[in-house]
């Protein structure tokens, strides 16, 4: 008498990191959360993974160390329980003052901005530091092993206008193109991140090949679709951003709002609102699909299919966590801050997105770690895997 032998088909588990500035401090909690829960030198729970802006460098991070997931973790919390904003964007005088100087001479010489890359700060040293922190040749190395199906990153075309995910995954993968948006493969490197991770008017764009690409966030209209299209059959998605369950509330202004409340607001449209909106069309899709027989969708030739979604988010305000570093800033960065009014109440948005200082961040970690803990038995039957208990 035979055995029979059954092939089961295990799902591929998509993580998706969203962008948000300093307020990726957040995810790091998540994963080390995640870490701690799992079996020692397990590898890589997440086959597939896809990062946007800060959330495509934790992304890296991580494909790069897919064979110990946990070693990979702690790498990433180092780095971020230790930061300091001259890691990320000039933050001395000299550094500062030139920097405006630029941006003052590009407002009265069109000739000058042609040539020269101007933002509002000069985020050079993130550049050396992910130079010289990530051995991007290892992600290759993930790939051969097993340890990583697919890793995307995602920037925004600034001349072609469609949101480019550049990838590097297994041969299988193929390209794709849809309306506005398309996956290219790429031996990834430090230009695809800092390409992803240039917040509009705070960093400068970066040329890549023919195109000068910014922050992927941007009119990014369906951040899940990345993973999907490397293959997830699931998603846990980490943002950035605490769940709205309460309508705001209405009140009267008493003054004109500052810049930075105005920019604030801009950069929560980039980062976090389509998130929601996708998030939401996903769980209606798989909603719908219940409703359709089986056998119709063979006979049908339906291509669509119900794909899990996870998602942890803070149980905080980030904002208000942000007022209570405003301190730690170096007295220039406050100074450039205070005048566009970002160091008030109602500028904690846009501080909360460029406060990259060691009380910050180290807050956030255990935000999210904790987070993470509360949903602990969830978490762990969506990733397939058992704790170390």
């Amino acid at each position: 008498m035979h055995e029979q032998k059954t092939n089961l088909v295990v799902p591929k588990v998509g993580l998706v990191l969203t962008g948000g500035g300093a307020r990726a401090a957040y995810q790091v909690g998540v994963l080390r959360a995640i870490a701690d829960l799992l079996p020692d030198k397990t590898r890589n729970p997440f086959p597939i993974i896809c990062g946007t802006s800060a959330g495509a460098i934790n992304a890296a991070s991580i494909a790069v160390a897919a064979n110990n997931f946990a070693e990979g973790v702690e790498q990433l919390e180092t780095v971020w329980s230790n930061f300091h904003v001259n890691q990320i964007y000039r933050s001395d005088f000299m550094g500062v003052m030139h920097n405006t100087l630029r941006c003052l001479l590009s407002l009265v010489s069109s000739e000058y901005g042609k040539h020269n890359a101007i933002s509002l700060l000069d985020n050079a040293p993130l550049e050396a530091l992910l130079k010289n922190r990530f051995p991007f040749r290892s992600i290759q190395y993930s790939i051969r092993s097993g340890a990583l199906h697919a890793l995307g990153l995602t920037a925004w075309g600034y001349t072609s206008g469609q949101s480019v995910t550049f990838y590097q995954a297994a041969k299988e993968v193929m390209p794709w193109r849809r309306a506005q948006r398309l996956g290219v493969p790429v031996e990834i490197g430090v230009e695809h991140l800092m390409a992803s991770s240039s917040i509009p008017f705070i960093f400068p764009a970066v040329k890549l090949n023919r195109e000068y690409f910014g922050d992927g966030s941007m009119r990014q209209m369906a951040p899940i679709s990345p993973a999907l299209h490397l293959g997830a059959d699931k998603v846990l998605i980490i943002g950035v951003r605490k769940a709205v369950t309460d309508e705001p509330k209405r009140v009267s202004a008493s003054s004109y709002p500052p810049f930075a409340q105005i920019a604030g607001h801009a950069l929560n449209s980039i980062f976090v609102d389509s998130l929601d909106v996708d998030l939401e069309r996903l769980l209606r899709i798989n909603e719908t699909l219940k409703l359709i027989p089986p056998e119709a969708f063979k006979e049908k030739n339906i291509s669509l299919r119900p794909i899990e979604a996870m998602m942890i988010s803070p149980s905080q305000g980030i904002n208000e966590i942000a007022q209570k570093y405003t301190h730690t800033l170096p007295w220039i960065m406050r100074y450039l801050y205070r005048a566009i009014g970002a160091m008030g109440p109602n500028g904690s948005t846009l501080l909360s997105y460029v406060l990259f200082e060691v009380p910050f961040c180290r807050e956030l970690i255990e935000l999210g770690y904790n987070d993470t803990l509360q949903q602990k038995d969830e978490l762990l039957r969506f990733i397939g895997v058992q704790d170390k208990v």
